[in-house]
């Protein structure tokens, strides 16, 4: 499993190179942002059509981390779906594939701000999951210490001889972890941009997701 091991609050967590996290000792799997319909509401609200395939994509990669940990226990940050209307027209076949990946664990819905409210699919639903020594929730509070959250969709950029790359990365210091976007069609903001560079302490690592999942100081320039 390509990952990257760190610890939080002394639990032992991995940075996966898919954006995911696991975190062992409990045999639970972390993803955040899945802005599932996220093409269909594109096109509903008029904007440029995209090809309808970004569901289907990430729930294809989250069926592959769910089987490569066998997690029991799935925590979706917040942003599950891209709105709740999206949430409610989704089409049954993938319906269908979310309540299979839920057969046989437990599967927590946190809510976020494109998402604010129960959604009809399996699992539960929860504002913030405490689950000691850590707590998870969409949006990182300001004196927070142990907690796992998501929202901003990091990424990190790193220049090569040959060019500049951009990576979505995990941020993480001795407070807190921030999740990249699990999502397809989903953007990123720079670790450089000011919410960021103000959550996260001065010695925060940024952990480039990929094939080979790497940690650098995080880049505040």
């Amino acid at each position: 499993m390509n990952g990257y091991n760190f610890t939080l609050a002394g639990a032992p967590l991995t940075a996966l190179g898919s954006g995911a996290l696991w975190w062992i000792d409990q045999s639970l799997l972390c993803v955040s942002d899945l802005h599932l319909g996220k093409s269909e509401r594109i096109a509903r609200r008029g904007g440029t059509a995209l090809p309808p395939y970004d569901t289907r994509d990430t729930l294809n990669r989250l069926a592959a981390d769910l089987a490569r940990t066998q997690a029991r226990t799935l925590v979706c940050l917040g942003d599950s779906f891209d709105d709740l209307i999206a949430a409610r027209t989704l089409p049954d076949a993938e319906r269908d594939w979310i309540l299979r990946l839920q057969a046989g664990r437990r599967w927590i819905w946190i809510e976020g701000n494109h998402d604010p409210g129960p959604v009809d699919i399996g699992g539960s639903y929860v504002n913030e999951l405490p689950r000691a020594p850590l707590v998870f929730r969409h949006i990182a509070r300001p004196g927070s210490s142990g907690e796992i959250s998501g929202h901003y969709h990091p990424k990190a950029e790193i220049r090569t001889r040959a060019r500049l790359i951009s990576r979505p990365a995990f941020l993480v210091d001795s407070d807190r972890v921030i999740l990249p976007s699990y999502g397809t069609y989903t953007g990123g903001l720079r670790c450089s941009a000011p919410p960021l560079r103000d959550l996260m302490r001065p010695e925060a690592r940024a952990i480039l997701t990929g094939r080979d999942p790497h940690a650098l100081p995080m880049p505040r320039d």
